[in-house]
């Protein structure tokens, strides 16, 4: 018998106990399936029932990537994402052909002015200047890596100028001061892992003139690994500033008050996604994420609903001194409007007193989070555009408006959304997911899970190896900067020298008929309506 004849008989006897061992698989998994009691269509239809899973299995990415289109998916379409991605890796926010707007539904409008604002006649930061890396992209092929090359880049930090500084807590020891009006969201380390707070706290100071949010996680080594200014974020588990019987520790207070990069404290009332106190599963809570937070190590953490330490708004402005006092720092709080009257208390207190906080920051229902319920996300809370407008306008109504900054978030990742809520009435705006793209999230909506594949919202060691520091670092500082570059650049198409300027004059909303409305007229139609529930809610107290 030669060779070949005992490579075909080789052959045939391997195919042969591959096809015997495939057959006996086969008639395993039917029986299996017909006898499994847990699913009912693998009982009817083994094998092929399968194959229904596995297309349900995939069906996320294949819509993401195929079946959507690119100004549909949710929460962030196609689009969205890739202009975040473009502007944090590549600097360039510029687009050809037209907008993929749908210009037929409802929507806010920057109003232009018919003489806008030559570029040297904007009041800007001319000396700050911003030294980054971002990609220079060379060939695209379609069955290859696309060829890439990183490079320098140096180039105006668009901060605002001198004179247009955002105060917040003028009167105070230690004032906050800010010439960016751009800055990051509460994400706290655990619900994102060290690598990408290390990236978003250096990317931000490489970008100056803005500040990070801790999150109600407490403050990590990795917030303050950059330099970069700092909000502290205070949630009602007292994280990071609690002692052993989940009460204040007002020593350790102090201690994290005197870190320079600490500018000031935000108490966390509420978020858009979950108007209750954070979550974070037990699969994230490793050892150095319990001892940042003094809590036991993968164990489930859950906030309080609410704060302990006080129940009503005088109480609140109590616990609000008393961590002035002992930070000598501005103190704001966190909210989410509800309805037209939810800052009505709030407000007329801070006129009666002359208390209160130094800065409110508002949320907006569609705002993001590590980990929620469907119900509060989708149908708790009202969106930031609302909200913001019933805000502002209760504030004024009492006369405290011009007393504290107003710190907006909801989905504000682009520079139009940011101009919107400017001329709405905040001072400043925050950016959570926008940032998170920035560093390398895809949007699998597995941040609750600690399976995070690109390393983002993972503390798992492994998967966080995937997100590269001294790489990502740039592209947060590239996309804040091309954040406030392109919000001179609205400015200037409204007349403005300066996007503190921006107000309701400037914007316009058209309806589903194609009727323009100003926002003043919008925020005249809601403080009509604010007066209108004053007046029935004081009608059915008078009788």
């Amino acid at each position: 018998m030669n060779l070949s004849d005992i490579l075909i008989i080789i052959a045939f006897t391997t195919g042969a106990l591959v096809l015997a061992a495939l057959i006996i698989f086969f008639i395993y998994l039917i029986l299996f399936d017909r006898n499994q009691k847990m699913h009912a269509i693998l009982r009817n239809y083994p094998l092929l029932g399968r194959v229904r899973y596995f297309f349900e299995k995939i069906g996320p990415e294949m819509r993401q990537y195929w079946f959507n289109s690119d100004t549909e998916g949710k929460p962030f379409s196609r689009a969205d994402y890739e202009n975040i991605v473009r502007s944090a890796k590549y600097k360039r926010d510029v687009i050809g052909f037209g907008s993929r707007r749908d210009f037929e539904v409802e929507g806010f409008y920057i109003r232009n002015d018919m003489f806008p604002k030559l570029t040297e006649e904007l009041k800007v930061d001319q000396e700050t200047i911003a030294l980054t890396k971002k990609y220079l992209l060379i060939k695209d092929p379609l069955f290859t890596q696309r060829i890439e090359k990183v490079e320098d880049d140096e180039s105006s930090a668009y901060l605002l100028h001198e004179d247009d500084a955002i105060v917040i807590g003028p009167h105070l020891e230690h004032p906050f001061i800010l010439k960016g009006q751009i800055g990051m969201s509460a994400m706290s380390y655990g619900a994102l892992g060290k690598n990408a707070i290390t990236a978003l706290s250096k990317g931000l100071a490489m970008a100056k003139g803005t500040w990070m949010n801790t999150g109600e996680g407490g403050l990590s080594p990795y917030h303050l690994e950059g330099g970069v200014d700092i909000i502290m974020q205070i949630g009602p588990g007292l994280f990071g500033i609690r002692d052993k019987d989940g009460e204040v520790d007002w020593d350790e207070l102090k201690r994290k008050s005197e870190i320079p990069q600490v500018r000031a404290f935000e108490i966390k009332l509420a978020q858009g996604a979950k108007v209750r106190g954070g979550h974070i599963d037990a699969e994230k809570v490793n050892p150095e994420v319990a001892e940042i937070r003094k809590v036991e190590p993968y164990k489930a953490v859950d906030s309080p609903n609410r704060f302990r330490q006080f129940h009503d708004v005088p109480t609140m402005f109590d616990f609000i001194d008393k961590i002035r006092e002992t930070t000598g720092k501005p103190v704001g709080i966190k909210i989410v409007i509800g309805g037209n009257d939810s800052a009505k208390e709030l407000a007329k207190y801070m006129s009666e007193t002359g208390r209160g906080p130094d800065f409110i920051t508002i949320d907006g229902a569609e705002g993001g989070t590590g980990a929620s319920y469907q119900e509060l996300a989708d149908s708790v809370g009202l969106p930031i555009k609302s909200g913001l407008l019933i805000l502002v306008s209760t504030l004024k109504k009492y006369g405290v408006r011009n007393r504290v900054k107003i710190i907006a978030s909801g989905k504000l990742f682009s520079p139009d959304r940011i101009a919107v809520a400017l001329a709405m009435g905040a001072d400043l705006v925050q950016i959570g997911r926008g940032f998170m793209i920035s560093v390398g999230c895809i949007q699998t909506l597995k941040c609750q899970s600690n399976i995070c594949p690109v390393g983002v919202a993972t503390t798992d060691p492994h998967l966080q190896k995937a997100l590269v520091v001294d790489e990502k670092k740039h592209r947060a500082a590239n996309y804040v900067i091309t954040l406030r570059k392109a919000l001179f650049r609205i400015s200037a198409a409204a007349g403005l020298n300066s996007p503190v300027h921006f107000s309701s004059k400037n914007v316009m909303f058209k309806d589903d008929k194609g009727i323009a409305h100003s926002l003043e007229s919008i925020i005249h139609e809601i403080e009509q309506q604010i007066e209108c529930d004053e007046a029935a809610n004081l009608s059915t107290l008078m009788k």
